[in-house]
C-alpha cells in the first residue's frame, strides 16, 4: 500500500481536526445555541463586556446581524444590556448570571463529552494524543505565517 503524500497527510489531518471540533461544538447546540450565540456567550465570558459593534468586530460579522444575535440572547436572559461606563450613547452587553451558568453548563458538556471519547483509547494513545496536543498548541500560536 503507498504512503499517503505530505499534501494529502495535512488535508486528512485538517479534516480530522475540523470533525473533532464540529462533534465537541454540537454539545452547544445540545443547549439550543446557534454557534454564533455560543461563540458570542464565549467572548463575553473571555473578554467581558462589550458593545454590538465591538462583537460584531470581533466576530467578522455584520452588525445587524450580530443585533440578531444579541437579541436572541436576550430573550433567553442569557445577557443583558448595561450603560457603557464612559460614553452614555453606547450600551455594554453583558452576560447575566443565567448566562454565566448556560455557558459553564456548554463547558462541562464538552469536556463530558470530550474525556469520554478519550477514555476509549488505550494509554499508548492517549499519550499519544496528549502529545500531540502540546504539537497542535504550538502550531496554533505559530506567529511566522
Amino acid at each position: 500500500m503507498p504512503r499517503k503524500t505530505f499534501d494529502v497527510s495535512v488535508i486528512d489531518f485538517g479534516h480530522a481536526i475540523g470533525r473533532l471540533t464540529r462533534r465537541v461544538r454540537a454539545q452547544a447546540a445540545s443547549h439550543g445555541l446557534s454557534l454564533s450565540e455560543a461563540s458570542v456567550m464565549a467572548r463575553l465570558s473571555r473578554d467581558g463586556a462589550a458593545t454590538t459593534a465591538d462583537l460584531a468586530r470581533a466576530e467578522g460579522m455584520r452588525p445587524q446581524s450580530m443585533g440578531a444575535t444579541i437579541a436572541a440572547l436576550e430573550k433567553r436572559g442569557i445577557v443583558e444590556r448595561k450603560p457603557h461606563p464612559t460614553d452614555g450613547r453606547q450600551v455594554n452587553i453583558e452576560l447575566t448570571a443565567k448566562g454565566a451558568a448556560v455557558r459553564k453548563s456548554i463547558g462541562d458538556a464538552k469536556r463530558t463529552w470530550l474525556a469520554h471519547a478519550i477514555s476509549r483509547l488505550d494509554e499508548q494513545e492517549r499519550e499519544t494524543l496528549f502529545a500531540a496536543g502540546t504539537i497542535i498548541e504550538r502550531l496554533a500560536g505559530d506567529d511566522q505565517r
